[in-house]
């Protein structure tokens, strides 16, 4: 078990070992991560305050941001702060926490994008049905299911991790606990664990990603019978979803989808999936939206007035 272990806490090595680079990267995520949380929280607010936002899109949407702001708080807010010193560790059980909730935010945004695809499914293929199949029961159970998927796919991937007894070294050559990098410090044979590890992380990723696929390809035929209106308008959407499934997934199957091995790239491509995509989300899905913006005039507009008064 890995309480019994030897090793009580790990070292990262961090983005860069530079100093100069490591105040550069205070800075530059410090802003991202502000940027993070006002943007996809605005996002939230408005959704949840305004009337005309109360489509399934809008209400999955707001999920969406509120998972994409967990999902970057579990692994920036460290950063920021390691970059600060010379010396970056985070205790054994730290490094185990950090994995459960990588994965529980990580998994559920995969199956909400999920979710959301089939809602544009029902939206463009079955127009005149898409009130009656996606109602507020049917809406909060899929939005429930996304959650439970994302804790089941988390307990999986910890309890895996938390079998394995740690030795040392205890330096992981990256700025956040993850299954692959913590693999290699154990002290014990792991290749049933890390296919067990590739299985759960890697069958969600295909499943979904074909999925994702199957419901674009259809919606995308289906457009044909639409007015030309009504085809920029799905197609717009859909690309923005789109944009946002390839910038997710993409890097994640890069670093899940393979051997449990680690490259010097994983880190970067990490910052892809674990700040980048949560920054754009915003800008992507809603500052591109005439209606989220107009709510969101509307928003700032009523809380100018009440402060006059």
């Amino acid at each position: 078990m890995a309480a019994a272990s030897n090793v009580t806490e790990i070292i990262f090595l961090g983005l860069s070992q530079s100093q100069h680079v490591q105040k550069v990267i205070f800075v530059v995520f410090l802003l991202m991560y502000t940027a993070i949380v006002l943007g996809n929280g605005l996002i939230v607010v408005t959704v949840m305050a305004s009337k005309g936002l109360s489509s399934p899109m809008y209400f999955f949407l707001s999920y969406l941001s509120f998972v994409e702001v967990c999902y970057c708080s579990v692994t920036a807010p460290k950063l920021i702060f390691d970059s600060l010193f010379k010396r970056k560790v985070i205790s054994l059980q730290g490094c185990i926490t950090q994995i459960f909730f990588l994965h529980f935010f990580g998994g559920t945004e995969i199956f909400l994008l999920t979710v959301m695809a089939y809602d544009r499914y029902v939206a463009i293929c079955k127009p005149l049905h898409y009130v009656t199949i996606m109602n507020r029961r049917v809406c909060g159970l899929l939005v429930g299911a996304a959650w439970s998927g994302g804790l089941l796919h988390s307990a999986g991937q910890t309890f895996l991790i938390f079998q394995l007894p740690f030795c040392g070294p205890n330096i992981i050559n990256h700025y956040f606990c993850d299954v692959h990098p913590v693999l290699k410090l154990a002290c014990s044979d792991t290749f049933l664990i890390s296919l067990l590890v590739i299985i759960n992380g890697g069958s969600i990723s295909v499943i979904s990603f074909a999925v994702l696929l199957v419901s674009y390809v259809v919606i995308l035929r289906s457009l044909r019978s639409h007015t030309a209106e009504g085809r920029h308008r799905a197609r717009s959407t859909c690309a923005s979803h789109l944009a946002v499934v390839g910038l997710f997934f993409i890097p994640c199957s890069f670093v899940y989808m393979r051997p449990c091995i680690t490259l010097p790239v994983d880190k970067v491509v990490a910052v892809f999936y674990t700040v980048v995509t949560p920054l754009l989300n915003p800008v992507i899905y809603s500052f591109r939206n005439t209606e989220v913006k107009n709510a969101m005039r509307r928003l700032v507009g009523r809380k100018v007035t009440w402060e006059e008064k």
